[in-house]
């Protein structure tokens, strides 16, 4: 048994007060930035991607004032100039209040509170549906209130207008924030097995901390390596220039525009059957996301465009073989078989998790020492904190008209789909809009509506808006911000206080700003990307459930049992054979919408990857890294600059997504 040598390393710091107060500051506008360009103006989406674009942008910011200073008052830098804990520090804050701000999760309740008494009329006879199994207190119904929120042109500060919202908003809050807690209180028990253990790459986590990483060879300057590298600028300039054209181009049109940069549908060419059945397919080469697929490991970046053909492919066979006939409306099922292959993939990394659990459970209270004792505390508050925030789930549940054993199903989902979006985006970094699956869906396949009952049908349908599409799911999220404080050496107690206090300030600053912009805008007359789809997708699918009931279909669960043994099949073939090409998260988010804009320009990172490490072995990889970085930084920062000038003139300026 050898004995490893244990290197001195750095203490743990604790946080300084100023990048906490410029972090909670930045937040503000940085919420109510994005609320405008998403909710008002439906530009940038920046929220919709795993690395969010805004906290990027003031991060850059930031570094750039950093050299600015440096250049221009060395002695006034020495004093005031930021270290990279300070900076991430700062960033996280942004990072949580983006993750509040953002696309799924209080835009889509702001979305969703008010959407049943607005919008039920005779004609889809809501009133009589579903209304007496509303959890009123939960939502908002004020007739005056309502007026003013979907018309708008009116004072924002006017409490008779926001005061109706109060309620509902806050306990929402209180809701999400126990969610919150429990997924945090999750990551610190797994967090040493997928960072420590398992060496995890983090792909999101490898732009912010490259670009506030010192260089001790240019006086200690943070982002320097980055930064002074001219592979970096070349990707920047590209990106960027890309960029400038085409928002030109959404200016004055009769200047050229890069068409296939954005989404380009290719199966418009496909006319004649079978092929017609692939019609909607879209190509895309995001530079952004090009640059963030570079590193993505080679067997996923392989299997995430693969099985997405493969997925087109199929249709184009249903077609062939008359699968897709009338009799036969659901087919391809992709909801089905994304639901089959998520859960599979979440049981397999539960499992996987079991041995750091028992450790993790001794540790905290079986009063056993083995190198770990410093956490004690730490698991031990973890698992109270589980606890909990169970009770209360359970008491949410009770009071909002929730059945037990609906309840235990959905957040047993709920909870298994969030550990494996955080294991995608701590192992592999790739999208997780995964649509298709949401525990609503799954338990209605599954139980069919009847047995689930109209009072928790309804229910579920209220709490449709947090667990839609799960691109700004706070625990991902958590856990790269323990990652980066880690690599900043700040203290983890330390960490979770500016965990707890950045999501009570982020809520705060994302009420504020959904409030302003859609009572002064108007949520339903002048709010471009107001998030009405929610509420319809809520109560439109309820109305029809209870009009016309659902009982369990065969063929739909055929599809699950496929999409679940397909993910176990290869997870099986990937741990027996090291020479197996397919990895099962590939399959998982081909099928489930993740790769419906990417798979294209994760085919272009995967080819080039391939090559550079085929021809030029990791020494060439290593050397393009700030290249591909470049892609990701200037498509960003063009993409903000884009998106400050459209609200400033009052105009939908261009998007680089979507």
């Amino acid at each position: 048994m050898t004995t490893e040598i244990q290197q001195p390393v750095e203490r743990p710091r604790r946080l300084t007060l100023r990048s906490v107060l410029l972090g909670l500051l930045l937040a503000v506008p940085n919420a109510y930035w994005i609320t405008v360009v998403e909710v008002r103006w439906y530009t940038l989406d920046g929220t919709c991607l795993p690395l969010f674009i805004t906290p990027v942008f003031f991060l850059f910011l930031l570094v750039m004032g950093d050299y600015a200073l440096r250049a221009l008052a060395p002695g006034v830098w020495r004093r005031y100039r930021l270290s990279q804990q300070e900076l991430l520090t700062t960033y996280i804050v942004l990072v949580i209040g983006t993750v509040l701000a953002g696309h799924d999760l209080y835009q889509n309740m702001f979305g969703a509170i008010g959407h049943a008494a607005y919008f039920a009329t005779p004609e889809n006879n809501w009133k009589s549906l579903f209304f007496p199994f509303l959890p009123s207190y939960w939502l908002v119904s004020d007739p005056t209130a309502l007026k003013a929120y979907y018309l708008g042109g009116v004072s924002p500060y006017n409490p008779r207008y926001w005061g109706p919202f109060i309620q509902p908003i806050l306990l929402w809050g209180a809701f999400i924030s126990t969610l919150i807690l429990i997924c945090g209180c999750i990551n610190v028990l797994i967090k040493s097995q997928w960072k420590d253990n398992e060496r995890l790459a983090f792909p999101i986590v490898q732009l912010p901390v490259a670009m506030t990483e010192p260089d001790a060879q240019n006086g200690g300057i943070v982002g320097g390596k980055l930064l002074t590298s001219k592979l970096m600028w070349t990707g920047f300039a590209f990106a960027a220039l890309i960029d400038l054209i085409n928002g030109l181009h959404n200016l004055y049109p009769s200047l050229p525009y890069f068409e296939m940069v954005k989404q380009y549908n290719i199966g418009q060419y496909l006319t004649a059957r079978p092929w017609n059945a692939v019609s909607d397919s879209n190509m895309s080469m995001y530079p952004f996301a090009i640059g963030l697929a570079f590193f993505v490991p080679l067997d996923l970046s392989f299997s995430c465009w693969f099985f997405f053909v493969a997925r087109k492919l199929f249709q184009v066979f249903g077609a062939a073989t008359g699968m897709d006939g009338p009799g036969n409306a659901g087919f391809p099922y992709f909801q089905q078989q994304a639901s089959g292959a998520w859960i599979a993939w979440g049981l397999t990394i539960v499992w996987a998790l079991r041995k750091q659990i028992t450790a993790t459970w001794r540790i905290a209270f079986d009063r056993v020492t083995n190198g770990a004792i410093e956490n004690r505390s730490l698991y031990r508050g973890a698992y109270f904190g589980i606890a909990a925030g169970s009770i209360v789930l359970a008491i949410f549940s009770w009071k909002i008209g929730l059945s037990l054993r609906i309840g235990l199903l959905f957040f047993a989902i709920y909870f298994l789909l969030s550990i494996t979006i955080t294991r995608v985006r701590a192992e592999l970094g790739t999208p997780h809009e995964i649509y298709f699956v949401n525990p609503r869906l799954i338990l209605v396949t599954l139980l069919g509506s009847q047995a689930i009952g109209a009072q928790s049908l309804t229910v579920l349908s209220v709490m449709y808006w947090f667990n839609r599409g799960y691109r700004c799911h706070p625990m991902p999220n958590q856990l790269e911000a323990m990652k980066m404080g880690d690599d900043a050496r700040i203290k983890q107690s330390s960490m979770l206080w500016l965990l707890l206090i950045a999501f009570a300030w982020g809520t705060a600053a994302a009420y504020w700003a959904n409030l302003h912009v859609t009572i002064a805008e108007g949520a339903a007359a002048r709010a471009v990307g107001f998030k009405k789809w929610v509420g319809s997708e809520s109560f439109d699918q309820l109305g029809g459930w209870l009009q016309t009931p659902t009982r369990v279909n065969p063929t739909q669960m055929l599809y699950i049992g496929i999409g679940f043994l397909m993910v176990v099949f290869l997870r099986v073939m990937r741990g027996s054979f090291l020479w197996w090409p397919f990895h099962p998260a590939g399959y998982a988010l081909s099928v489930s919408f993740a790769m419906d804009y990417f798979w294209f320009c994760f085919f272009i990172a995967w080819l080039a990857k391939l090559l550079i490490v085929r021809f030029g072995g990791m020494k060439a990889h290593n050397a393009m890294v700030p290249f591909f970085l470049g892609l990701v930084l200037g498509d960003y920062v063009v993409g903000s600059i884009w998106a400050l000038f459209g609200p400033l003139m009052h105009l939908s300026a261009y998007k680089i997504y979507i």
